[in-house]
């Protein structure tokens, strides 16, 4: 049997959150101990972080969600002075277009109670009518339906997430983070504590702390500590077609019907996008990611011949001729409760040493900055000092208290 090692803090799953926390703890100066990153598919190549459309927006319904957002902006603006390794910078290519939400009558309400959270909170967006729309944006057909717009000027775009993902993971090794290949079978609790990890290869890992960084697999992960964590594994597909037709300066669009199209490039056939839309909530029910289950990550072409083209082409009559191109799967670890993380300590709902950091619902990816470093803060020095993450925290699951976050994509 391989012999045993010990972590001061084990982070199970080596994504981009569990990567990002890593690296936080090892920059953080109070913290002098051993970090050991425990991920089970070291290619990533079913991880979310890797499969994600890699986006980040301050047009959230939760306060805490658009704090998390400035604080991510801020930080990939700056990647060089964070992440550089020997000098190398990482390249993302943070792309600001912005995002652009459309409302129709019965949304209209919501979008303005979000965008005046969103202003107080600091976040730089405009509600534009459907005239400041076509003068913004020529190319858009806002319909009889759309009565009101709410855009990102700045602060709010897409980058490169696999190189994100990379980024943290060089930055937080050469710091000194132990990343081991393998999978999580067994978690042995001593009293209230977790006292090792049990790998499929029979290697033991001793901890001092253990965050369940697991993204999709983070309910099992908390199945082997001893609690429930409502978060569910959910597919979610991701479309890319060419259009030959001029769409200057488009944003990520967000239709009043869900569905989803940002610029991606250029090809031959002309400019690529990528689109996808959100399972209606009776649909997502009866779906299931699983790792080792390649039918669950199968593609299903009816989500874009159905929903997404035709609404597409009904809002950009640009994109009524397009070639389809390649599209993926990737998994949402969904948050049953709110829609919303679930971040921090879980004690007393379960063991004292034991940390989740679960249930993006999409939004992990631009969010594991300021949660990787949240979390680094929390376990170095017992409290949020940074950004103030406690909305998030896991006692709302057994209290019941939900802050349902409303813009889901």
């Amino acid at each position: 049997m391989p012999s045993p090692q010990t972590a001061d803090v084990l982070i199970v799953g080596g994504a981009a959150m569990g990567s990002s926390l890593a690296y936080h703890l090892l920059a953080h100066p109070g913290f002098a101990g051993r970090v050991v990153v425990v991920e089970k598919d070291s290619t990533y190549a079913r991880s979310a972080s890797a499969l994600s459309a890699a986006s980040i927006r301050s047009q959230f319904t939760s306060g805490v969600n658009v704090r998390i957002s400035l604080h991510g902006i801020r930080f990939l603006r700056a990647i060089g002075d964070h992440l550089a390794v020997d000098g190398e910078a990482p390249e993302i290519g943070l792309t600001e277009g912005g995002y652009l939400y459309l409302a129709n009558a019965a949304q209209e309400d919501g979008m303005r109670a979000a965008h005046a959270l969103q202003r107080a909170e600091g976040a730089d967006v405009a509600l534009l009518d459907p005239a400041a729309l076509v003068a913004r944006f020529p190319w858009l057909n806002p319909g009889e339906d759309v009565v009101l717009g709410s855009l990102g000027l700045s602060g709010e775009g897409w980058f490169d997430g696999w190189g994100l993902l990379q980024a943290f993971r060089r930055k937080a090794k050469a710091l000194g983070a132990d990343y081991v290949a393998g999978e999580v079978v067994d978690l042995v609790r001593e009293g209230s504590r977790i006292t090792h990890a049990v790998l499929a290869d029979g290697a033991r890992i001793a901890c001092g702390t253990l965050v369940d960084c697991a993204g999709a697999g983070g309910r099992a992960v908390a199945a082997m500590a001893g609690f429930d964590l409502p978060v569910f594994a959910r597919p979610r597909y991701v479309f890319g077609f060419s259009c030959r037709g001029d769409v200057p300066n488009c944003p990520l669009l967000i239709d009043t019907s869900g569905v989803y199209v940002r610029p991606e490039g250029e090809s031959a056939e002309g400019r690529r996008f990528i689109c996808g839309v959100s399972p209606r909530p009776e649909e997502d029910e009866r779906l299931a990611w699983r790792d080792d289950d390649p039918a669950s990550q199968a593609v299903d072409w009816s989500y874009f011949e159905e929903r997404i083209w035709p609404a597409l082409a009904a809002r950009v009559p640009a994109f009524e001729a397009i070639r389809p191109g390649a599209a993926w799967a990737g998994p949402y670890d969904m948050c049953a409760l709110d829609s919303n993380a679930l971040i921090g300590p879980v004690a007393p709902f379960g063991p004292d040493n034991v940390l989740v950091c679960n249930g993006f619902s999409g939004h992990g990816l631009q969010q594991a900055p300021a949660v990787g470093r949240g979390l680094a803060e929390w376990i170095v020095e017992g409290r949020y000092a940074t950004l103030d993450l406690s909305d998030l925290g896991f006692a709302r699951v057994a209290d019941g208290r939900r802050d349902v976050e409303r813009n889901v994509i």
